[in-house]
């Protein structure tokens, strides 16, 4: 893709070389111009058109670790999907939340809130609709002779699950450890927190045995839904904690944002996925 647009980039009458002396064409015909490539062939499959904020938002991204040739990120975790009825209320919840704190950006896919809130459909889809991630463990990088190591051990520890429901019932704010991001997340307090942490162990294990940082010694499971560069925790906990009254006053106070159930652990190491566990039942 990039050395197409390079040599488009690179044509004849291309303005960084007018101050050259060019040979005189008497007697040839000078080369046709090349077409314009189609539109589609420019434009990412990802691409999400003038909502493509995801080349700058990376701009003012800060490694964890730094990157080190011959290294893979590995990354241990448990994929999650939002059911679609309680969407629209998240939706909403976003989008009040958003009007309070500016700068809140969609987790991953990197783009301003605050853009995605003028179109509900898309803000479902877009915010809402994609794979969210419960951590396992802290996402390290390790050497390329560790990789079969680590997924072999993982999948030993890991390999028969129940599955069992997951409820996200509380609004929360994280930071990250060198204070760089805040994110706006749903955290597990009760239901399926007993399973989760039991696998959070057993990651630890792994990790140690492969001389790695072991996770938080009181892990908080949870997803996140946005971030903002920064710790703004202050901010975003104080527009939470208005929602939470905008919503008492509305009597309609509920146990738990939505539940789901779990699916299954995977285990990213650079590009590509590994599944870690099957199901008892299955």
């Amino acid at each position: 893709m990039d050395a197409l647009i390079a040599s488009y980039a690179s044509c004849p009458d291309s303005d960084s070389d007018s101050d050259t002396p060019r040979p005189k064409t008497e007697n040839h015909q000078a080369p046709e111009p090349l077409p314009p490539p189609p539109i589609s062939l420019l434009r990412p499959p990802n691409s999400l058109g003038k909502l493509n904020y995801s080349q700058t938002a990376h701009l003012d991204r800060i490694r964890s670790f730094p990157h080190v040739e011959g290294n893979y990120a590995l990354h241990v975790f448990i994929p999650v999907y939002i059911p679609s009825s309680p969407k629209k209320g998240l939706a909403q919840f976003l989008k009040k939340v958003a009007s309070l704190v500016p700068g809140l950006h969609v987790v991953d896919v990197d783009i301003p809130l605050n853009i995605l809130c003028k179109d509900d459909n898309k803000l479902e889809q877009i915010a809402l609709g994609r794979e969210f991630h419960i951590s396992l463990g802290r996402t390290v990088p390790i050497r390329v002779h560790q990789i079969d190591s680590v997924v072999t051990m993982l999948r030993q520890k890991l390999q028969f699950q129940r599955r069992y429901w997951i409820d996200y019932n509380k609004w929360e704010v994280f930071v990250n450890d060198d204070q760089t991001r805040s994110f706006l997340s749903l955290e597990v307090i009760a239901e399926g927190l007993a399973e989760i942490t039991r696998q959070i162990q057993a990651v630890n294990a792994v990790y140690r045995l492969h001389n790695l940082p072991e996770f938080y010694e009181d892990p908080r499971p949870h997803i996140s839904l946005a971030w903002a560069l920064g710790n703004i925790s202050d901010l975003l906990k104080r527009a939470i904690e208005e929602m939470r009254r905008h919503i008492n006053v509305g009597g309609s106070v509920r146990k738990h944002i939505f539940t789901c159930k779990f699916n299954g652990i995977e285990c990213k190491i650079g590009s590509k996925t590994y599944k870690i566990c099957k199901f008892s039942e299955d």
